[in-house]
Protein backbone atom coordinates (compact mmCIF):
# COMPACT_ATOMS: atom_id res chain seq x y z
CA UNK A 1 0.00 0.00 0.00
CA UNK A 2 1.01 3.39 -0.68
CA UNK A 3 1.19 4.41 2.84
CA UNK A 4 3.56 1.73 3.92
CA UNK A 5 6.38 3.16 2.09
CA UNK A 6 5.55 6.66 3.10
CA UNK A 7 5.78 5.95 6.46
CA UNK A 8 9.27 3.89 5.30
CA UNK A 9 10.51 6.79 3.99
CA UNK A 10 9.64 9.39 7.22
CA UNK A 11 11.30 6.60 9.82
CA UNK A 12 14.06 6.60 7.66
CA UNK A 13 14.45 10.51 8.85
CA UNK A 14 13.01 10.40 11.61
CA UNK A 15 15.21 13.75 13.36
CA UNK A 16 14.14 15.72 10.43
CA UNK A 17 10.31 14.64 10.69
CA UNK A 18 10.70 15.29 14.44
CA UNK A 19 12.34 19.14 13.68
CA UNK A 20 9.61 19.66 10.63
CA UNK A 21 6.55 18.77 13.30
CA UNK A 22 7.86 20.54 16.17
CA UNK A 23 7.92 23.57 14.34
CA UNK A 24 4.50 22.72 12.62
CA UNK A 25 3.21 22.79 15.97
CA UNK A 26 4.97 25.29 17.42
CA UNK A 27 3.04 27.95 15.35
CA UNK A 28 -0.08 25.74 15.36
CA UNK A 29 -0.13 24.37 12.43
CA UNK A 30 0.10 20.32 12.99
CA UNK A 31 -3.52 19.48 14.00
CA UNK A 32 -4.17 17.76 10.41
CA UNK A 33 -1.24 15.17 11.61
CA UNK A 34 -3.20 13.50 14.26
CA UNK A 35 -4.66 11.89 11.56
CA UNK A 36 -1.68 9.43 10.58
CA UNK A 37 -1.45 6.65 12.03
CA UNK A 38 2.46 7.05 12.61
CA UNK A 39 3.15 6.58 16.35
CA UNK A 40 6.22 8.79 16.52
CA UNK A 41 4.89 11.70 15.42
CA UNK A 42 1.72 11.33 17.85
CA UNK A 43 4.41 11.11 20.55
CA UNK A 44 6.00 14.31 19.05
CA UNK A 45 2.43 16.53 19.12
CA UNK A 46 1.95 15.34 22.75
CA UNK A 47 4.28 17.57 24.67
CA UNK A 48 4.87 20.43 21.60
CA UNK A 49 8.06 22.77 22.37
CA UNK A 50 8.58 26.41 21.80
CA UNK A 51 5.67 29.40 22.91
CA UNK A 52 2.20 29.70 21.65
CA UNK A 53 2.09 32.26 18.68
CA UNK A 54 -0.99 34.15 19.59
CA UNK A 55 -0.32 37.15 17.64
CA UNK A 56 -0.28 36.41 14.77
CA UNK A 57 -2.46 35.16 11.78
CA UNK A 58 -2.70 31.69 10.28
CA UNK A 59 -1.36 33.27 7.39
CA UNK A 60 1.70 34.73 8.91
CA UNK A 61 2.15 31.78 11.10
CA UNK A 62 2.31 29.76 7.89
CA UNK A 63 5.25 31.75 6.69
CA UNK A 64 6.72 31.96 9.72
CA UNK A 65 7.46 28.34 9.90
CA UNK A 66 7.92 27.88 6.22
CA UNK A 67 11.01 30.43 6.82
CA UNK A 68 11.91 28.43 10.24
CA UNK A 69 11.94 25.06 8.42
CA UNK A 70 14.55 26.55 5.83
CA UNK A 71 15.61 26.29 2.13
CA UNK A 72 13.42 23.59 0.46
CA UNK A 73 9.93 24.87 2.29
CA UNK A 74 10.46 28.34 1.84
CA UNK A 75 11.05 27.28 -1.79
CA UNK A 76 7.59 25.59 -1.46
CA UNK A 77 6.04 28.28 -0.11
CA UNK A 78 7.06 30.92 -2.87
CA UNK A 79 5.78 27.68 -5.20
CA UNK A 80 2.45 27.76 -3.51
CA UNK A 81 2.32 31.50 -3.83
CA UNK A 82 1.74 31.18 -7.40
CA UNK A 83 -1.82 28.79 -6.35
CA UNK A 84 -4.11 30.96 -5.16
CA UNK A 85 -6.78 28.48 -7.00
CA UNK A 86 -5.24 25.80 -4.42
CA UNK A 87 -4.15 27.56 -0.75
CA UNK A 88 -6.17 31.34 -1.19
CA UNK A 89 -5.62 34.36 -2.45
CA UNK A 90 -4.53 35.59 1.06
CA UNK A 91 -2.48 33.08 1.73
CA UNK A 92 -0.79 33.35 -1.57
CA UNK A 93 -0.32 37.00 -1.19
CA UNK A 94 1.70 36.42 2.21
CA UNK A 95 3.63 33.14 0.81
CA UNK A 96 4.65 36.11 -1.81
CA UNK A 97 6.80 38.08 1.46
CA UNK A 98 9.17 34.67 1.63
CA UNK A 99 12.87 35.33 1.87
CA UNK A 100 15.96 34.37 3.92
CA UNK A 101 19.55 35.99 3.81
CA UNK A 102 21.61 33.10 5.03
CA UNK A 103 25.57 33.15 5.88
CA UNK A 104 27.26 33.08 2.77
CA UNK A 105 29.95 29.97 2.39
CA UNK A 106 33.49 30.43 3.57
CA UNK A 107 36.43 30.66 1.28
CA UNK A 108 37.49 27.06 1.31
CA UNK A 109 34.13 25.87 0.54
CA UNK A 110 33.62 28.37 -2.35
CA UNK A 111 37.73 27.32 -3.70
CA UNK A 112 36.29 23.83 -3.74
CA UNK A 113 33.34 23.77 -5.25
CA UNK A 114 35.51 25.69 -7.91
CA UNK A 115 37.76 22.86 -8.38
CA UNK A 116 34.97 20.28 -8.67
CA UNK A 117 33.21 22.24 -11.72
CA UNK A 118 36.05 23.77 -13.78
CA UNK A 119 39.52 22.04 -12.21
CA UNK A 120 40.26 26.02 -11.59
CA UNK A 121 40.57 28.22 -8.67
CA UNK A 122 38.61 31.78 -9.00
CA UNK A 123 42.18 33.49 -9.77
CA UNK A 124 42.62 31.07 -12.93
CA UNK A 125 39.34 31.77 -13.93
CA UNK A 126 39.13 35.48 -13.83
CA UNK A 127 41.24 38.47 -13.34
CA UNK A 128 39.84 39.29 -10.61
CA UNK A 129 37.49 37.89 -8.25
CA UNK A 130 36.15 39.10 -4.92
CA UNK A 131 35.96 35.75 -2.26
CA UNK A 132 33.73 37.85 -0.17
CA UNK A 133 30.32 37.54 -1.33
CA UNK A 134 28.08 40.71 -1.76
CA UNK A 135 24.52 38.70 -1.18
CA UNK A 136 23.63 35.66 0.08
CA UNK A 137 20.38 34.02 -0.37
CA UNK A 138 18.85 30.37 0.78
CA UNK A 139 20.12 28.58 -2.52
CA UNK A 140 23.33 30.65 -4.17
CA UNK A 141 25.24 33.42 -2.90
CA UNK A 142 26.89 35.99 -5.43
CA UNK A 143 30.08 37.58 -5.84
CA UNK A 144 31.79 40.10 -8.05
CA UNK A 145 34.38 39.41 -10.58
CA UNK A 146 36.05 40.53 -14.09
CA UNK A 147 36.39 38.14 -16.86
CA UNK A 148 40.22 38.34 -18.28
CA UNK A 149 38.50 40.26 -21.53
CA UNK A 150 37.91 42.53 -18.96
CA UNK A 151 34.21 43.06 -18.75
CA UNK A 152 32.51 43.18 -14.82
CA UNK A 153 30.18 40.58 -13.68
CA UNK A 154 28.58 38.68 -11.12
CA UNK A 155 28.85 35.23 -9.92
CA UNK A 156 26.23 33.09 -8.91
CA UNK A 157 27.31 30.41 -6.38
CA UNK A 158 25.32 27.52 -5.34
CA UNK A 159 25.59 26.94 -1.81
CA UNK A 160 27.55 23.59 -0.93
CA UNK A 161 25.79 20.59 0.50
CA UNK A 162 22.16 22.14 -0.59
CA UNK A 163 21.07 19.86 -3.40
CA UNK A 164 21.48 16.92 -0.75
CA UNK A 165 19.33 18.91 1.94
CA UNK A 166 16.71 19.50 -0.66
CA UNK A 167 16.30 15.94 -1.57
CA UNK A 168 15.92 15.19 1.68
CA UNK A 169 13.31 16.97 2.33
CA UNK A 170 11.75 16.31 -0.95
CA UNK A 171 11.52 12.77 0.44
CA UNK A 172 9.81 13.96 3.48
CA UNK A 173 7.39 16.26 2.00
CA UNK A 174 6.54 13.12 -0.68
CA UNK A 175 5.99 10.74 2.51
CA UNK A 176 3.76 13.33 4.46
CA UNK A 177 2.12 14.50 1.20
CA UNK A 178 0.90 10.81 0.59
CA UNK A 179 -0.34 10.20 4.37
CA UNK A 180 -2.09 13.43 4.40
CA UNK A 181 -4.02 12.46 1.09
CA UNK A 182 -4.49 9.20 2.39
CA UNK A 183 -5.57 9.91 6.11
CA UNK A 184 -6.30 13.92 5.99
CA UNK A 185 -10.28 14.72 4.87
CA UNK A 186 -8.72 18.38 5.88
CA UNK A 187 -5.37 18.28 3.57
CA UNK A 188 -6.98 16.12 0.71
CA UNK A 189 -8.99 19.05 -1.59
CA UNK A 190 -5.47 20.57 -1.96
CA UNK A 191 -3.90 17.62 -3.72
CA UNK A 192 -0.95 17.33 -1.98
CA UNK A 193 0.94 14.64 -3.82
CA UNK A 194 -0.03 16.70 -6.93
CA UNK A 195 1.51 19.80 -5.34
CA UNK A 196 4.98 18.22 -3.84
CA UNK A 197 5.65 16.45 -7.87
CA UNK A 198 4.84 19.69 -9.33
CA UNK A 199 7.44 21.33 -6.52
CA UNK A 200 9.75 18.55 -6.90
CA UNK A 201 10.24 19.59 -10.98
CA UNK A 202 10.30 22.94 -9.89
CA UNK A 203 13.24 23.24 -7.23
CA UNK A 204 15.35 20.72 -8.91
CA UNK A 205 14.97 23.11 -12.12
CA UNK A 206 16.17 26.11 -10.09
CA UNK A 207 19.24 23.78 -8.62
CA UNK A 208 20.37 23.18 -12.26
CA UNK A 209 21.89 26.86 -13.21
CA UNK A 210 22.01 25.73 -16.89
CA UNK A 211 18.20 26.14 -17.07
CA UNK A 212 18.55 29.46 -15.53
CA UNK A 213 21.35 30.08 -17.99
CA UNK A 214 18.97 28.87 -21.15
CA UNK A 215 16.43 31.38 -20.23
CA UNK A 216 18.74 34.43 -20.32
CA UNK A 217 19.56 33.71 -23.85
CA UNK A 218 16.23 32.75 -25.15
CA UNK A 219 14.88 36.52 -23.23
CA UNK A 220 17.88 38.11 -24.93
CA UNK A 221 16.96 36.66 -28.41
CA UNK A 222 13.43 38.00 -28.09
CA UNK A 223 14.31 41.21 -27.46
CA UNK A 224 17.06 41.36 -29.47
CA UNK A 225 15.87 44.40 -31.46
CA UNK A 226 14.28 46.71 -28.21
CA UNK A 227 16.82 48.60 -27.00
CA UNK A 228 14.58 49.64 -24.26
CA UNK A 229 15.22 46.07 -22.40
CA UNK A 230 18.57 44.48 -21.20
CA UNK A 231 18.99 41.11 -19.72
CA UNK A 232 22.27 40.42 -18.38
CA UNK A 233 24.71 38.76 -20.80
CA UNK A 234 25.89 35.22 -20.10
CA UNK A 235 29.35 33.27 -20.47
CA UNK A 236 28.21 29.53 -21.00
CA UNK A 237 32.38 28.74 -20.71
CA UNK A 238 32.86 30.57 -17.09
CA UNK A 239 29.39 28.67 -15.80
CA UNK A 240 27.56 25.18 -15.08
CA UNK A 241 25.19 23.49 -13.25
CA UNK A 242 26.22 25.36 -9.97
CA UNK A 243 28.14 28.35 -10.93
CA UNK A 244 26.51 30.90 -13.45
CA UNK A 245 28.66 33.89 -14.34
CA UNK A 246 26.57 37.32 -15.72
CA UNK A 247 27.23 40.81 -16.80
CA UNK A 248 27.26 42.54 -13.69
CA UNK A 249 24.34 45.40 -14.35
CA UNK A 250 24.48 49.40 -13.01
CA UNK A 251 21.89 50.73 -11.79
CA UNK A 252 19.16 52.01 -9.65
CA UNK A 253 16.91 48.52 -8.37
CA UNK A 254 13.37 48.40 -8.32
CA UNK A 255 13.29 48.67 -4.86
CA UNK A 256 14.31 51.75 -4.39
CA UNK A 257 11.72 54.03 -6.44
CA UNK A 258 13.03 57.42 -4.47
CA UNK A 259 16.39 56.82 -5.80
CA UNK A 260 14.97 56.53 -8.96
CA UNK A 261 13.01 59.56 -9.35
CA UNK A 262 16.35 61.32 -7.74
CA UNK A 263 17.50 60.51 -11.82
CA UNK A 264 14.66 62.57 -13.15
CA UNK A 265 13.22 59.36 -15.13
CA UNK A 266 9.41 59.26 -15.37
CA UNK A 267 8.50 55.98 -12.80
CA UNK A 268 4.78 56.32 -15.13
CA UNK A 269 6.70 55.52 -18.52
CA UNK A 270 9.54 53.24 -16.89
CA UNK A 271 6.04 51.59 -15.36
CA UNK A 272 4.37 51.24 -18.75
CA UNK A 273 7.42 50.43 -20.62
CA UNK A 274 8.37 47.25 -17.71
CA UNK A 275 5.06 46.44 -17.95
CA UNK A 276 4.83 45.92 -21.79
CA UNK A 277 7.76 44.38 -21.66
CA UNK A 278 6.19 41.74 -19.84
CA UNK A 279 2.82 41.73 -21.95
CA UNK A 280 5.01 40.93 -24.94
CA UNK A 281 6.96 37.98 -23.27
CA UNK A 282 3.26 36.62 -22.48
CA UNK A 283 1.09 37.18 -25.79
CA UNK A 284 3.66 37.44 -28.03
CA UNK A 285 6.82 34.73 -26.84
CA UNK A 286 4.43 32.54 -24.43
CA UNK A 287 7.82 32.48 -22.87
CA UNK A 288 7.89 35.14 -19.87
CA UNK A 289 9.99 35.69 -16.66
CA UNK A 290 7.99 34.75 -14.12
CA UNK A 291 8.63 37.02 -11.17
CA UNK A 292 8.18 40.43 -11.36
CA UNK A 293 9.03 41.52 -8.41
CA UNK A 294 10.66 45.06 -7.84
CA UNK A 295 14.29 43.77 -6.70
CA UNK A 296 14.53 41.86 -9.89
CA UNK A 297 13.86 45.23 -11.71
CA UNK A 298 16.69 47.61 -12.32
CA UNK A 299 16.22 50.93 -13.68
CA UNK A 300 19.36 51.76 -16.23
CA UNK A 301 21.31 54.75 -17.61
CA UNK A 302 18.80 55.54 -20.80
CA UNK A 303 15.96 54.76 -19.06
CA UNK A 304 16.31 51.13 -20.13
CA UNK A 305 14.53 48.03 -17.92
CA UNK A 306 16.92 45.66 -16.95
CA UNK A 307 15.61 42.50 -15.54
CA UNK A 308 17.69 39.97 -13.25
CA UNK A 309 17.33 36.35 -11.90
CA UNK A 310 15.87 34.57 -14.84
CA UNK A 311 15.55 31.31 -12.95
CA UNK A 312 11.52 31.03 -12.98
CA UNK A 313 10.53 31.13 -16.10
CA UNK A 314 6.67 30.57 -17.44
CA UNK A 315 5.83 29.13 -20.71
CA UNK A 316 2.54 28.36 -22.39
CA UNK A 317 1.81 26.12 -25.29
CA UNK A 318 -0.89 27.15 -27.63
CA UNK A 319 -3.99 24.84 -26.06
CA UNK A 320 -3.35 26.63 -22.69
CA UNK A 321 -3.05 29.76 -24.39
CA UNK A 322 -6.30 29.60 -26.79
CA UNK A 323 -7.96 28.58 -23.01
CA UNK A 324 -6.65 32.03 -21.24
CA UNK A 325 -7.46 34.10 -24.48
CA UNK A 326 -11.11 32.10 -24.21
CA UNK A 327 -11.42 33.58 -20.63
CA UNK A 328 -9.91 36.86 -21.48
CA UNK A 329 -12.95 37.11 -23.83
CA UNK A 330 -15.98 35.89 -21.52
CA UNK A 331 -14.91 38.68 -18.86
CA UNK A 332 -14.44 41.38 -21.48
CA UNK A 333 -17.69 40.05 -22.89
CA UNK A 334 -19.30 39.67 -19.45
CA UNK A 335 -20.11 36.63 -20.23
CA UNK A 336 -20.93 34.40 -17.63
CA UNK A 337 -21.70 31.10 -19.53
CA UNK A 338 -18.89 31.03 -21.59
CA UNK A 339 -16.64 32.30 -19.03
CA UNK A 340 -17.80 28.69 -16.67
CA UNK A 341 -17.16 26.79 -19.43
CA UNK A 342 -13.50 28.17 -20.26
CA UNK A 343 -12.97 27.74 -15.83
CA UNK A 344 -14.17 23.95 -16.09
CA UNK A 345 -11.94 23.56 -19.42
CA UNK A 346 -8.89 25.07 -17.69
CA UNK A 347 -9.60 22.74 -14.90
CA UNK A 348 -10.37 19.49 -16.52
CA UNK A 349 -13.60 19.43 -16.64
CA UNK A 350 -13.29 17.32 -13.16
CA UNK A 351 -16.26 19.09 -11.23
CA UNK A 352 -18.71 20.05 -14.05
CA UNK A 353 -21.27 18.52 -12.12
CA UNK A 354 -20.89 21.87 -9.66
CA UNK A 355 -20.94 23.99 -12.99
CA UNK A 356 -24.68 25.78 -11.81
CA UNK A 357 -23.53 26.98 -8.44
CA UNK A 358 -19.55 27.78 -10.42
CA UNK A 359 -22.07 30.17 -12.85
CA UNK A 360 -23.88 31.61 -9.95
CA UNK A 361 -20.39 32.70 -8.46
CA UNK A 362 -18.87 33.84 -11.98
CA UNK A 363 -21.93 35.83 -12.95
CA UNK A 364 -21.60 37.69 -9.64
CA UNK A 365 -17.70 38.14 -10.35
CA UNK A 366 -18.77 39.49 -13.72
CA UNK A 367 -21.61 42.04 -12.49
CA UNK A 368 -19.03 43.75 -10.33
CA UNK A 369 -16.55 44.36 -12.74
CA UNK A 370 -18.78 45.06 -16.07
CA UNK A 371 -19.40 48.23 -15.10
CA UNK A 372 -16.17 49.34 -14.18
CA UNK A 373 -13.87 51.86 -16.76
CA UNK A 374 -11.27 50.09 -18.24
CA UNK A 375 -8.64 52.53 -16.44
CA UNK A 376 -10.08 52.23 -12.93
CA UNK A 377 -10.15 48.44 -12.79
CA UNK A 378 -7.31 46.34 -10.90
CA UNK A 379 -6.12 43.36 -12.90
CA UNK A 380 -5.08 42.25 -9.17
CA UNK A 381 -8.13 42.36 -7.48
CA UNK A 382 -10.21 40.95 -10.30
CA UNK A 383 -7.56 38.13 -10.49
CA UNK A 384 -7.43 37.17 -6.77
CA UNK A 385 -11.27 37.44 -6.67
CA UNK A 386 -11.20 34.61 -9.44
CA UNK A 387 -8.91 32.57 -7.96
CA UNK A 388 -11.44 31.95 -4.65
CA UNK A 389 -14.31 31.63 -6.79
CA UNK A 390 -12.01 28.82 -8.41
CA UNK A 391 -11.09 27.63 -4.65
CA UNK A 392 -14.14 27.64 -3.06
CA UNK A 393 -15.73 25.11 -6.05
CA UNK A 394 -13.00 23.21 -5.58
CA UNK A 395 -11.34 23.17 -9.13
CA UNK A 396 -7.67 23.50 -9.12
CA UNK A 397 -6.27 25.25 -12.15
CA UNK A 398 -3.29 23.41 -14.14
CA UNK A 399 0.12 25.18 -13.14
CA UNK A 400 1.05 27.22 -16.22
CA UNK A 401 -2.16 28.75 -15.84
CA UNK A 402 -2.10 29.45 -12.04
CA UNK A 403 1.78 31.07 -12.53
CA UNK A 404 0.68 33.23 -14.86
CA UNK A 405 -2.27 34.83 -13.20
CA UNK A 406 0.30 35.21 -9.96
CA UNK A 407 2.86 36.88 -12.51
CA UNK A 408 0.43 39.27 -13.92
CA UNK A 409 -1.07 40.22 -9.82
CA UNK A 410 2.76 40.59 -9.07
CA UNK A 411 3.22 42.55 -12.31
CA UNK A 412 0.55 45.10 -11.46
CA UNK A 413 1.93 45.58 -7.38
CA UNK A 414 5.15 46.52 -8.50
CA UNK A 415 3.80 48.48 -11.48
CA UNK A 416 1.80 50.14 -8.72
CA UNK A 417 4.48 50.63 -6.51
CA UNK A 418 6.31 52.94 -8.92
CA UNK A 419 3.77 55.00 -10.49
CA UNK A 420 0.20 54.85 -8.00
CA UNK A 421 -1.95 55.90 -11.58
CA UNK A 422 -0.73 52.43 -13.34
CA UNK A 423 -3.61 50.55 -15.32
CA UNK A 424 -2.65 47.50 -16.18
CA UNK A 425 -6.09 46.70 -17.57
CA UNK A 426 -5.49 49.34 -19.76
CA UNK A 427 -2.25 48.34 -21.10
CA UNK A 428 -3.84 44.78 -21.37
CA UNK A 429 -6.42 45.34 -23.76
CA UNK A 430 -4.21 46.22 -27.11
CA UNK A 431 -2.60 43.27 -26.04
CA UNK A 432 -5.72 41.06 -25.86
CA UNK A 433 -7.22 42.44 -29.12
CA UNK A 434 -3.94 41.62 -31.05
CA UNK A 435 -3.82 38.22 -29.35
CA UNK A 436 -7.65 37.35 -30.15
CA UNK A 437 -6.93 38.99 -33.58
CA UNK A 438 -3.95 36.15 -34.38
CA UNK A 439 -6.62 33.68 -32.90
CA UNK A 440 -8.86 34.20 -35.48
CA UNK A 441 -6.17 35.05 -38.49
CA UNK A 442 -5.80 32.97 -41.85
CA UNK A 443 -2.71 31.39 -40.41
CA UNK A 444 -4.07 30.29 -37.75
CA UNK A 445 -7.40 28.99 -39.13
CA UNK A 446 -5.85 27.18 -42.27
CA UNK A 447 -3.45 25.74 -39.36
CA UNK A 448 -6.69 24.49 -37.50
CA UNK A 449 -7.45 23.07 -41.13
CA UNK A 450 -4.53 21.05 -41.26
CA UNK A 451 -4.78 19.32 -38.34
CA UNK A 452 -8.38 18.70 -39.31
CA UNK A 453 -7.87 17.40 -42.50
CA UNK A 454 -4.85 15.08 -40.88
CA UNK A 455 -7.63 13.59 -38.19
CA UNK A 456 -10.29 13.16 -40.81
CA UNK A 457 -7.90 11.58 -43.44
CA UNK A 458 -6.49 8.80 -40.34
CA UNK A 459 -10.63 8.31 -39.57
CA UNK A 460 -11.31 7.60 -43.04
CA UNK A 461 -8.41 5.25 -43.86
CA UNK A 462 -9.20 3.17 -40.75
CA UNK A 463 -13.18 3.44 -40.83
CA UNK A 464 -13.92 0.69 -43.81
CA UNK A 465 -11.45 -2.00 -42.23
CA UNK A 466 -13.71 -1.33 -38.50
CA UNK A 467 -16.78 -1.16 -40.08
CA UNK A 468 -16.11 -4.26 -42.10
CA UNK A 469 -14.61 -6.36 -38.67
CA UNK A 470 -18.12 -5.25 -36.96
CA UNK A 471 -20.29 -6.18 -39.36
CA UNK A 472 -18.56 -9.92 -39.62
CA UNK A 473 -18.35 -10.09 -36.27
CA UNK A 474 -22.36 -9.26 -36.85
CA UNK A 475 -22.77 -12.21 -39.19
CA UNK A 476 -20.91 -14.53 -37.38
CA UNK A 477 -22.49 -14.04 -33.78
CA UNK A 478 -19.25 -13.16 -31.68
CA UNK A 479 -20.13 -9.19 -31.69
CA UNK A 480 -20.13 -8.67 -27.88
CA UNK A 481 -21.58 -5.82 -25.65
CA UNK A 482 -20.35 -5.26 -22.30
CA UNK A 483 -21.70 -2.82 -20.74
CA UNK A 484 -20.00 -2.01 -16.95
CA UNK A 485 -23.16 -1.55 -14.42
CA UNK A 486 -21.50 0.84 -11.69
CA UNK A 487 -22.41 0.74 -7.87
CA UNK A 488 -25.36 -1.61 -8.90
CA UNK A 489 -24.04 -4.66 -6.17
CA UNK A 490 -24.68 -2.94 -2.93
CA UNK A 491 -28.66 -1.78 -4.68
CA UNK A 492 -28.84 -5.10 -5.67
CA UNK A 493 -28.01 -6.66 -2.43
CA UNK A 494 -30.02 -4.71 -0.47
CA UNK A 495 -32.91 -5.63 -2.29
CA UNK A 496 -32.32 -9.39 -2.49
CA UNK A 497 -32.20 -8.56 1.37
CA UNK A 498 -35.49 -6.83 1.68
CA UNK A 499 -36.97 -9.75 -0.04
CA UNK A 500 -35.67 -12.10 1.90
CA UNK A 501 -36.55 -10.52 5.01
CA UNK A 502 -40.34 -9.72 3.85
CA UNK A 503 -40.51 -13.70 2.51
CA UNK A 504 -38.91 -14.81 6.25
CA UNK A 505 -41.95 -12.42 7.91
CA UNK A 506 -44.50 -13.47 5.65
CA UNK A 507 -43.59 -17.24 6.07
CA UNK A 508 -43.05 -16.70 10.07
CA UNK A 509 -46.54 -15.77 10.58
CA UNK A 510 -48.30 -18.32 8.81
CA UNK A 511 -46.35 -20.92 10.43
CA UNK A 512 -47.23 -18.80 14.14
CA UNK A 513 -51.12 -18.43 12.46
CA UNK A 514 -51.31 -22.27 12.07
CA UNK A 515 -49.39 -23.55 15.61
CA UNK A 516 -47.13 -25.03 13.27
CA UNK A 517 -45.26 -28.15 15.36
CA UNK A 518 -42.92 -27.90 16.84
CA UNK A 519 -45.04 -25.91 19.84
CA UNK A 520 -43.93 -24.29 23.47
CA UNK A 521 -46.41 -22.26 25.13
CA UNK A 522 -48.93 -22.89 22.11
CA UNK A 523 -46.05 -20.67 20.34
CA UNK A 524 -44.42 -22.64 16.74
CA UNK A 525 -41.04 -22.75 17.08
CA UNK A 526 -39.53 -21.76 13.42
CA UNK A 527 -42.32 -19.35 13.52
CA UNK A 528 -40.72 -17.44 16.36
CA UNK A 529 -36.93 -18.11 14.63
CA UNK A 530 -38.18 -17.06 11.52
CA UNK A 531 -39.72 -13.67 12.90
CA UNK A 532 -36.19 -13.10 15.07
CA UNK A 533 -34.15 -13.78 12.00
CA UNK A 534 -36.66 -11.34 9.55
CA UNK A 535 -36.00 -8.66 12.38
CA UNK A 536 -32.29 -9.64 12.43
CA UNK A 537 -32.06 -8.91 8.44
CA UNK A 538 -34.32 -5.93 8.78
CA UNK A 539 -32.32 -4.30 11.22
CA UNK A 540 -28.95 -4.98 9.16
CA UNK A 541 -30.89 -3.28 6.42
CA UNK A 542 -31.56 -0.30 8.21
CA UNK A 543 -28.78 0.34 9.61
CA UNK A 544 -26.70 -0.27 5.99
CA UNK A 545 -29.21 2.18 4.58
CA UNK A 546 -28.86 4.91 6.82
CA UNK A 547 -24.82 4.58 7.26
CA UNK A 548 -24.87 4.93 3.29
CA UNK A 549 -26.95 8.34 3.91
CA UNK A 550 -24.21 9.66 5.88
CA UNK A 551 -21.86 8.69 3.42
CA UNK A 552 -23.89 10.54 0.84
CA UNK A 553 -24.32 13.60 2.95
CA UNK A 554 -20.70 13.53 3.40
CA UNK A 555 -19.81 13.62 -0.22
CA UNK A 556 -22.11 16.31 -1.12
Amino acid sequence: MIHIGAIQRLERDTKRVAEIVGVLTKFGLADWIRAIPLTRVKDWLKSPDGETISDLTINERIRSALVELGTTFIKLGQMLSTRPDVVGSELAEELGYLQKDTTPDSEAVIRKLFDEEFQKTPEEMFASFEIEAFASASIAQVHKARLPSGEDVVVKIQKTGIQKRIESDLSILSGLAELAEKYSSQVRPYEPVALVKQFRRTILRELNFNEERRNITEFTRNFAEDPTVKFPQAWPEFSSRRVLTMERLVGVMGTEPERMRQTGTDLGKFAQKGANMYLEMIFRDSFYHADPHPGNLMLLPGGVVGVLDCGMAGRLDETTREDIETLLLAVAQSDAESLTDAVLSLGGDKLSDTRDKLRSDLSEFVGEYAGQAIKELEVRTALNSLADIIRRNSIVLPPAVSLLLRTLVLLEGTAKRLSPDFSLAQLIQPFYQRSIGRRFSPQRMLLRLQRTYRDWDRLLRSLPRDLSETIQRIRTGRLTVHLDHRHLDPIINRLVVGVLAASLFLGSSLLWAMKAPPLVADISIFGAVGYLVAAGLIWRLLRAIKRSGNVDSKDD
